[in-house]
């Protein structure tokens, strides 16, 4: 059993294409969150790796670490609220 078929029985459902947005903001969602876990993941991977090769720049890794997460957060906001916002419009 194929999953396309499914795919575009849901997407045709509402009628007028709505459905295909409606996945496409889901899809875009998800794709924003995940893409931030993979970089917060390896941010926090790095900077641990950093902080056990030179102790003495922890404070320094530590608080570019954060400032980094926090824009990827930031990124990760923005794609999701841009996914809504077009959910939103149909």
């Amino acid at each position: 059993m194929s999953f396309f078929p499914l795919l575009q029985e849901a997407a045709t459902a509402a009628g007028n294409n709505e459905g295909f947005a409606l996945i496409g903001a889901a899809l875009g969602a998800g794709l924003s969150v995940v893409g931030a876990g993979i970089g917060i993941g390896r941010l926090a991977g790095q900077a641990m790796d950093g902080m056990a090769r030179q102790p003495e720049a922890a404070a320094k890794i530590q608080t570019a670490g954060l400032i980094f997460a926090a824009l990827i957060e930031g990124v990760a906001l923005f794609g999701v609220v841009i996914a809504f916002l077009i959910q939103g419009k149909f």
